[in-house]
């Protein structure tokens, strides 16, 4: 059976009581061998019944009042006890030793060494206390039965005891491990449950800072969709498993890409993807906005390094992603019922965003005139006029993303080139030093081969 934690933390409360017992009839056998042999006064034969009735007392103080004052309360007359039994006692030398003995190893085993010492202090106050008012006969002899008797009480008492400690030692090392285990249990859900939420959205509700209740607020947001040209006819020319596979390493790609700059993401619907920047954490609209737009590149850039990839497994097809993103205030929160919510976005400048997407070509990025007006500093752009887009009376004008302005011309940072037969896409930002010469090296190659082929 595993232990509980009620189980566990009522074991303490049970082997002190054990404890105290087991200690307390080892003074009274002591009085009453003493008494037998004449070596105690018959005066102090009350000390038995007393003894032996005590400890239940004190079990229903502490069922009582169950809490660590009247612990040390309990502790403090059972100091006082132990003084006041040595001084009844005479002073007789192995019960005296014997006494003290037992409530060290109980102060050793509740409190350490600090409260070993605090009790052998009071202890031998209260014996001084008590030896003055009664001034007793001091005797320094112990006969033999009365050693005897005291030595294997204060054994069974300390053997017992220690039995007790192990096992509770036993049952908290099990609960430890069983609560361990139920730690990682649950990390391992939590760390399932976040794949179906945005990192930030999953971090921000278990750390507590935001609540899993039904609740919106409006924020000026920047909503990225995109989705890739030519999808639909490819899904009727390729296999379900082979069109699977395709689909995640691209979403995987583009997700990766997303998390880097910051962005929220909201869904996928097929092969779009929906992305938004400014909630749950925000830079400010600008650095929002230039996260959005620098996302976006980033994508179409990555999008030769699949279409390689996708060219060696067979697929010729030349597919392209195409983007839109606008910049506006949206209802951001929790939607749907108590019991299924979805954290999601709403609003005219949300569908904005996606009719943006609808009116891209294969490759194109197409922004609105409130992100362009926050990133023309950053991104250089097309004025591509305005268009009519549905759910919207008055025309939109709209840019096409042409690139950083830090990439365009005689320093830009990357090459990129398709032809049938050749594609390439080198971003010197991207290569690491300690990768340049393997580039070069193979730059060296496929020109050297090329230079074969034209050479008869």
């Amino acid at each position: 059976m595993k232990p509980t934690l009620e189980s566990t933390s009522a074991t303490p409360v049970l082997r002190e009581y054990y404890s105290r017992v087991l200690a307390y009839m080892g003074i009274a056998a002591c009085i009453a061998a003493g008494t037998y042999v004449q070596h105690f006064s018959f005066d102090i034969l009350w000390m038995v019944p007393y003894a032996l009735l005590y400890p239940h007392l004190a079990r229903q103080l502490s069922q009582r009042f169950p809490d660590s004052r009247t612990a040390r309360i309990l502790m403090g007359v059972d100091t006082f006890h132990a003084g006041a039994a040595a001084a009844l006692l005479s002073f007789s030398l192995v019960p005296t030793l014997m006494v003290l003995l037992t409530l060290c190893f109980s102060a050793m085993i509740l409190g350490g060494l600090g409260q070993m010492t605090l009790v052998l202090a009071g202890t031998l106050v209260s014996m001084a206390l008590v030896g003055l008012a009664l001034q007793p006969e001091f005797k320094t002899g112990t006969p033999t039965l009365v050693s005897v008797v005291s030595v294997l009480f204060t054994t069974l008492y300390i053997c017992i005891t220690a039995f007790f400690v192990h096992q509770q030692g036993l049952r908290l090392a099990q609960a430890r491990s069983e609560i361990k285990r139920e730690q990682e249990k649950a990390a391992r859900l939590a760390r399932n449950l976040a794949k179906y939420l945005s990192p930030q959205v999953w971090e921000m509700i278990f750390s507590g800072k935001k609540s899993v209740r039904l609740e919106t607020q409006r924020k000026k947001l920047s909503v990225f969709f995109s989705d890739i040209k030519g999808f639909t006819e490819l899904s009727e020319e390729l296999e379900a498993e082979a069109l699977t596979d395709l689909l995640n390493n691209y979403l995987n790609d583009m997700s990766k890409i997303a998390l880097k700059y910051g962005g929220t993401i909201d869904k996928f619907v097929g092969d779009s993807v929906m992305v938004f920047f400014g909630d749950p954490s925000t830079q400010g609209a600008k650095k929002d906005a230039v996260a959005a737009v620098s996302m976006a590149v980033a994508m179409r850039k990555h999008m030769k390094v699949l279409r390689q990839q996708w060219r060696a497994q067979g697929i010729t097809k030349p597919l392209e992603i195409r983007m839109g993103i606008n910049t506006g205030y949206c209802t951001v929160g929790n939607f749907g019922a108590d019991t299924r919510m979805d954290y999601t976005i709403i609003g005219r400048e949300v569908n904005l965003a996606s009719r943006l997407e609808t009116a891209s070509d294969a490759g194109e990025i197409l922004i609105s005139h409130e992100t362009y007006s926050l990133v023309k500093d950053v991104i250089m752009c097309r004025d591509k006029g305005q268009i009519s887009v549905k759910g919207f009376t008055r025309p939109v004008q709209i840019y096409q993303v042409v690139d950083f302005r830090r990439d365009l011309g005689a320093t830009s940072s990357y090459v990129e080139h398709e032809l049938p037969g050749f594609s390439m896409y080198l971003d010197t930002n991207s290569i690491e030093s300690f990768d340049k010469a393997r580039v070069i090296q193979a730059l060296q190659q496929a020109a050297e081969k090329l230079r074969d082929k034209i050479i008869p």
